[in-house]
């Protein structure tokens, strides 16, 4: 039996709308795809735009710039600080005039937390009659004292500095430290110089003694030196602006030579280091305490005074933060 093969035959017509078809599923297709990847767009863009929102919001200090009545400005580690110097003090030590940059300078720092709130930490630079109606409006704002002492000894008139500390809505905590601020006589802000005046020392000197640099502020030359590891409070870790860091200030007296104070930062097992090595220069310790309640690890801080040769004061200085880890 012979083999019969059947041969279609389409006829053209049909064959057109056959391509059309297929033509037109190609077109759905690039369209579907090309919709997706513009739903897809976007679906990202809350992804992208809500962290630079969170972002923005962090760096918007401007209602509680408003809420605490003076101009701060954003720290190199994130923070955001007031400074309230205490110009309106005529204090002596040792016959030597305090700027209010070497140690009579009150300051407040904001840092966000991870809900969206604020930590604040201060100190309040007073004097003895400001010292309770000031504690008395803080408390009423439920802001902490973390610590009630002086910094200084022998100096006229007579210091109190009260460190604070509060967690919360951040310019509901401005609000409770500008209210306390109002009690006392400290000035109103005032416009920063446009030009930084010389001052009368060999800043490069300490530089390059100290291995850190400093910068000019109000006639005294400032170094702050960071810890080395975290310090976390509440489980959010401290910048060192927020008064973490070891502070030294020089104000240049005379003849070479120059006033200093500030704090060392220290943990407990750094603190019998330092202490001879700071006196057997001629740097009297003038206190040892806390300033904070609560932070991990537990810090130490020590206050110093000498007026001496400034090259002299600056190598003893190294010699006692190389003790530091």
């Amino acid at each position: 039996m012979s083999e019969v093969r059947l041969k279609w035959v389409v006829p053209e017509p049909l064959l057109k709308v056959y391509h059309n078809l297929l033509y037109g599923a190609h077109v759905i297709r690039g369209f579907m795809s090309r919709s997706s990847a513009f739903a897809m767009v976007i679906l990202c863009l809350p992804a992208v735009i809500a962290p630079a929102r969170v972002m923005s919001q962090a760096n918007d200090w401007t209602a509680v710039t408003s809420a605490i009545g003076r101009p701060g400005a954003i720290q190199a580690d994130g923070a955001m600080k007031y400074s309230l110097p205490r110009s309106d003090l005529a204090v002596t030590l040792d016959g030597v005039r305090l700027k209010p940059a070497l140690a009579l300078g009150s300051w407040v720092a904001f840092k966000r937390t991870s809900d969206g709130n604020a930590v604040a930490m201060g100190d309040l630079v007073l004097t003895e009659a400001e010292e309770s109606p000031v504690i008395t409006s803080l408390q009423q704002g439920d802001v902490k004292q973390t610590a009630v002492h002086n910094h200084l000894l022998r100096e006229s008139p007579r210091i109190v500095y009260v460190h604070i500390e509060a967690q919360g809505e951040a310019v509901r905590i401005a609000t409770a430290i500008r209210a306390a601020l109002n009690l006392t006589a400290t000035p109103p802000a005032s416009a920063a110089p446009s030009v930084v005046a010389p001052i009368d020392m060999d800043t490069a000197m300490i530089h390059r003694t100290l291995g850190y640099a400093g910068k000019v502020n109000g006639g005294v030359y400032q170094v702050s030196v960071p810890r080395s590891e975290a310090i976390r409070m509440d489980g959010e870790v401290i910048p060192p602006s927020m008064g973490v860091a070891t502070a030294i200030n020089f104000q240049p007296t005379a003849s070479g030579r120059a006033a200093i104070t500030g704090d060392f930062v220290m943990q407990g097992n750094e603190v019998s280091r330092v202490i001879p090595i700071l006196r057997a220069g001629q740097i009297a310790i003038t206190a040892l305490h806390s300033h904070m309640i609560g932070e991990e690890p537990r810090l130490y801080f020590m206050h110093f005074w000498a007026n001496n040769d400034v090259t002299g004061l600056a190598t003893t200085l190294r010699r006692a933060l190389d003790q530091l880890k």
